[in-house]
């Protein structure tokens, strides 16, 4: 459960990035007219319109390596779209056309880390994780955005099962970034999974101090407080996650379970109910009984020892 559990976070947080920022100017002209339109589809949230539009600034400025950022980005962003539709074949060939303009990116411009952060990013998405934590130490190195670097390699190393170092990762992301939600929410993560439970609730807390309306973080510290056995304080959170999202089938369940473990805790203990009789037949009663035998059979033969057998005038001589 365990695992299924983790990537499903992973997923559901399909990292949000800052596209179509920090990179190298455009050329201007053509490229940047059909830049511009390609941006207001993304705003329209109609990706695969977009990355036509790309295509038309890459041919048009095909020297630019920021251009092969453009619509890596917009790749990226139809693979998401195509995750959250559950068109598994979609989402993985989006995601392959943008790890190929990355990796054109990094051809063109070795030295800038924006092409290694933003492959790493496409690399988690497609659950390559070893592949994803050289990228981003190498975007790092290179003095990349180092909130979002230490972030995303944070989530690797949560796919990777390598919680110390996500900690780390995500601690440094913090200092970087103290009101980025994602990062309270996976180092509290990394902590359930080494069983500190108390951190863990103090970055859920955290978490929803930073965004109350957010479902999943009640749902999630409910669950960490069911992972300690306070079953009423889990119960609570289960009950505030489903009031922001009533339909969630997983929280519904949880719930149900911790309110059975919550009444089982409270209901009185069984009292055993003796078997039949066998209130009489205790070891000490058989004993007396025992002795009273024993005292009888004594007197008896006391009485009878030395008295002389009576002849009858009638025995044959």
């Amino acid at each position: 459960m365990k695992n299924s559990f983790t990537l499903s976070i992973l997923l559901a947080a399909l990292f949000v990035g800052a596209p179509f920022v920090n990179a190298k100017k455009h050329g201007g002209g053509e490229a940047e007219e059909h830049r511009k339109k390609a941006l207001e589809l993304i705003d329209a949230k109609q990706f695969d319109k977009a990355v036509d539009e790309f295509n038309k600034e890459v041919d048009a400025d095909r020297g630019n390596p920021s251009v092969y950022r453009d619509r890596g980005t917009a790749y990226r962003m139809a693979g998401r779209a195509a995750v959250a539709a559950k068109d598994g074949p979609a989402a993985g060939a989006r995601f392959n056309s943008a790890n190929a303009d990355f990796s054109k990116m990094i051809e063109l411009a070795p030295n800038d880390p924006i092409g290694y952060m933003e492959r790493g990013q496409t690399e988690i998405a497609q659950i390559a994780f070893d592949p994803a934590v050289a990228d981003l130490t190498k975007a790092i190195e290179l003095k990349g955005d180092e909130a979002l670097c230490y972030k995303f390699r944070g989530f690797a190393y949560v796919g990777l099962n390598q919680w110390d170092k996500a900690i780390a990762d995500f601690t440094v992301a913090i200092q970087k970034d103290p009101n980025d939600q994602q990062n309270y929410d996976q180092r509290a993560l990394a902590y359930r999974n080494l069983k500190n439970f108390d951190a863990a609730l103090a970055d859920y807390t955290t978490a929803i101090e930073k965004n109350p309306s957010y479902e999943p973080e009640y749902a999630r510290r409910g669950y960490t407080y069911a992972s300690m056995e306070q079953y009423d304080k889990a119960v609570a959170d289960y009950q505030q996650a489903l009031k922001l999202d009533p339909n969630d089938q997983d929280t519904i369940e949880r719930m149900k379970y911790a309110q059975g473990r919550l009444a089982a805790g409270n209901a009185p203990a069984a009292t055993p109910t003796p078997a039949s009789g066998a209130s009489f037949f205790t070891p000490a009663k058989v004993f007396f009984v025992l002795v009273i035998l024993v005292v009888i059979a004594v007197v008896v033969r006391y009485v009878t020892r030395g008295k002389p057998e009576q002849t009858s005038s009638m025995r044959i001589r």
